[in-house]
């Protein structure tokens, strides 16, 4: 039978603060170690690890990671001023988190300012705008497909996975970059 009794401490704080590794005993960490891709850090600040890839006139996309087994990607987008990313339509998941400047969709009535997050869930469509002078700078987690249309409402393209990979080693191959193995999980 299962021991049910009611916790009487809760943590409130992580219970060490020793700066030092910890054998925690986790009993699967031979497949961990042998199956995992591994964690890694990307450097976001310099163009060491990803460049900014050209995102139409006045945008650009700094690809962070693509995982395309759940298709799954994650980037930094830069509206370098003034500008509008068109309407698309996600049938994923999106989180994102503000970095700098301000962005705020046509659809809604709130601005997003650094710091903010924005979720957006599947089946709704967006029309990304920013006012701010500097323009805005969006990290993103991103599940699914998006698909883009023009100002008519009619389709254009689909951005998954396969499409942002495709937009970064094409960026690559035509500037004789390396594709970053760090960032296929």
């Amino acid at each position: 039978m299962n021991d049910m009794r009611p916790i009487n401490k809760v943590m409130t704080a992580p219970p060490s603060n020793k700066a030092q590794i910890v054998d925690v005993g986790f009993a699967h960490k031979a497949l961990v170690d042998r199956l995992s891709p591994g964690g890694r850090y990307i450097d976001a600040q310099t163009d060491v690890d990803s460049p900014w890839v050209p995102f139409g006139e006045n945008a650009a996309i700094k690809h962070l990671a693509f995982d395309v087994r759940q298709n799954l990607f994650s980037n930094i987008l830069w509206v370098k001023g003034p500008g509008v990313v068109g309407t698309h339509l996600h049938r994923g998941t999106i989180t994102m988190v503000c970095l700098e400047g301000s962005v705020k969709y046509l659809e809604y009535d709130w601005t997003a300012s650094p710091g903010g997050l924005i979720l957006e869930v599947p089946g709704e469509s967006h029309t990304l705008v920013t006012e701010h002078p500097n323009g805005v700078k969006l990290f993103g987690w991103m599940q699914g497909p998006i698909e883009f249309y023009d100002d008519q409402g009619n389709y254009v393209d689909t951005a998954d996975v396969w499409w942002f990979i495709n937009h970064y080693e094409t960026y690559c191959r035509e500037h004789g970059l390396q594709p970053n193995p760090k960032l296929y999980l």
